[in-house]
């Protein structure tokens, strides 16, 4: 578990890193801003911040930037507070955090960026006592996501169910919500893919399978924030792809970094439709 919480926090931190690394000409006319939203995540934002700045300040030094600021949130409120303060230019939010800060805070697609056990990819209802959907439904369902319904309705199930259809049984913690299945508490359970993979490792989990799965979603998005130079934009946006390789590789290996690349509002349009609708 220990492993995980860190190569979730250094992975993150790597990518704040990355979206100042590249944007020299941004920098050059003042501090580069960066926002890191990730909901759901393992670990505090206590935690990550510490790995934020080192990699903020690397990047700054070797950029010769006139000054560089990142900061990570786990909370849409937290990062909206920043958001108005800080005037970031650039962020990596996870999918429902975009979806519903998008057309706020009027956020232009540049990039994603998929690390190793993050989560958010693929959602599962899990069980150890139904066999699938019909059998959750009408019970008992824990989850850490239910704080978004509207991403979980339109994006996640697709249709397939509303979180109205059960019984919430709200909690906090990733972990917290596969022990509420554990205990009985809960006969079923929305966890993300990071959630499924802790299943081997929790007491008493044995026999608690995945009963319902989504399609893979997008990764994280790599966006930026109407406060950035259109010229630098297009720069990040072309060299987005440049940080893992040479002297980049190694680190981002070492932290789970699987891709990191330039994307379009194209590569987004289904589940943004589906947001919207």
């Amino acid at each position: 578990m220990r492993t995980t919480v860190i190569r979730s926090l250094l992975a993150t931190a790597v990518i704040a890193s990355a979206s100042g690394f590249l944007c020299a000409d941004a920098a050059a006319e003042g501090t580069v801003g960066v926002l890191v939203l990730r909901e759901h995540g393992v670990g505090s934002a206590a935690q990550a911040q510490p790995y934020v700045d080192k990699f903020v300040s690397v990047a700054a030094k070797q950029n010769g930037w006139g000054g560089a600021k990142g900061e990570y949130h786990t909370s849409r409120s937290n990062a909206e507070a920043f958001i108005s303060a800080q005037k970031p230019q650039y962020g990596i939010l996870s999918l429902g955090a975009f979806l519903g800060l998008k057309a706020k805070h009027n956020l232009d697609i540049i990039g994603q960026v998929a690390v190793n056990r993050a989560g958010g990819q693929q959602y599962h209802l899990i069980s150890k006592t139904a066999s699938d959907l019909a059998g959750c439904k009408g019970k008992a369902l824990a989850s850490d996501h239910a704080d978004d319904p509207k991403f979980i309705d339109k994006v996640v199930s697709k249709g397939a169910f509303k979180l109205g259809d059960f019984t919430l049984v709200t909690t906090t913690r990733p972990i917290q919500t596969i022990k509420k299945v554990v205990s009985g508490d809960a006969a079923c359970a929305l966890v993300d893919d990071a959630q499924l993979a802790e299943l081997g490792k929790i007491d008493g989990a044995a026999g608690i399978k995945s009963v319902w799965s989504s399609d893979k979603l997008p990764p994280m998005v790599v966006v930026a924030f109407p406060s950035a130079p259109a010229d630098a934009r297009k720069a990040f946006q072309a060299n987005l792809g440049k940080i893992c390789e040479g002297d980049g590789k190694a680190t981002c290996g070492e932290v789970g970094i699987l891709a990191l690349k330039s994307a379009t509002s194209a590569d987004y349009a289904g589940v943004v439709t589906a947001y919207d609708k």
